[in-house]
């Protein structure tokens, strides 16, 4: 559980955690230099269970960094991120559990939407990759959405931090082609809808959906063709350019249009590519 100026909410998030009916776990709760009463709130449940572990960074590491700060703590065998304005059922994590131990090859799982699939589902790193991207989107959830082997979360890297709000898209899809994907029915997360949530920045999602597009797509372990990237890679051109075409209209700021476009990298020849090669 990462924290930053959520006195709001967290305690709320704690007790969720320990209303939980699987005992078995730690609770790592990080905080990244709260100017509010957080700590104080998240020290006082430390003081009355063992299995609650509080930590301060020295300075300010953001959103995806500190992911990976409370990641380095933990010892347990999965990772479960209950984000700390958000909150999980009482038998959330035993559905988890259970759900991995039914599927012990299996390495990461994802909250499912679906109905093509029945709950507790493996597909192959080809099944999910191709289901991702030609029929319906499965590798979107944030990091509270998704379960992950401690162990395979470090070796692939864990969250990259270049891309800003949407790191965890490029996590999602690195990580489905490096194992298979365990698709969990079961929505075991309350996700709270505030104005503070980081899904609202809509500038920074506009550039970073983009860049990780790019990134991702050249992945040699992504199990696409090099004709089906390269068509993928032209959506992703005319994508970007409907959404800046939206941004502009919502916001009317032509400079931070031209912004995203500089940081996005995107020039002249992608929208030419963009608007005509599709």
């Amino acid at each position: 559980m990462t924290a930053y100026n959520r006195e709001q909410y967290i305690a709320e998030a704690i007790e969720s955690v320990l209303a939980s009916s699987y005992t078995n776990f730690e609770l790592i709760i990080v905080d990244d230099g709260s100017s509010d009463r957080t700590v104080e709130i998240a020290k006082r449940f430390e003081q009355d269970d063992a299995r609650i572990r509080v930590y301060l960074n020295e300075k300010n590491l953001g959103d995806y960094p500190n992911r990976n700060k409370a990641a380095s703590y933990a010892k347990g065998e999965l990772l479960v991120y209950v984000d700390s304005d958000d909150t999980i059922f009482p038998d959330s994590l035993e559905y988890i559990v259970n759900s991995f131990q039914k599927k012990p090859s299996v390495s990461y799982a994802t909250i499912y939407h679906g109905n093509d699939f029945p709950d507790n589902a493996v597909l192959s790193s080809e099944q999910a990759i191709r289901y991702h991207f030609y029929k319906h989107g499965l590798l979107h959830f944030g990091p509270g959405g998704t379960v992950v082997k401690r162990d395979f979360f470090q070796l692939i890297g864990c969250f990259p931090e270049k891309y800003g709000p949407a790191n965890d898209m490029y996590y999602n899809v690195k990580a489905a082609c490096y194992s298979p994907v365990l698709l969990l029915r079961y929505e075991y997360l309350h996700y709270r809808e505030h104005a503070g949530q980081e899904n609202k920045n809509t500038f920074g999602y506009l550039y970073t959906t983009y860049l990780y597009y790019q990134d991702f797509m050249q992945l040699p372990e992504l199990p696409l063709t090099e004709t089906e990237r390269k068509r993928l890679l032209l959506k992703s051109k005319r994508r970007f350019l409907v959404n800046s075409f939206q941004y502009l209209l919502t916001t009317r700021n032509v400079k931070q249009t031209i912004i995203a476009y500089r940081l996005a990298g995107f020039g002249l020849k992608d929208m030419w590519q963009g608007l005509f090669h599709i």
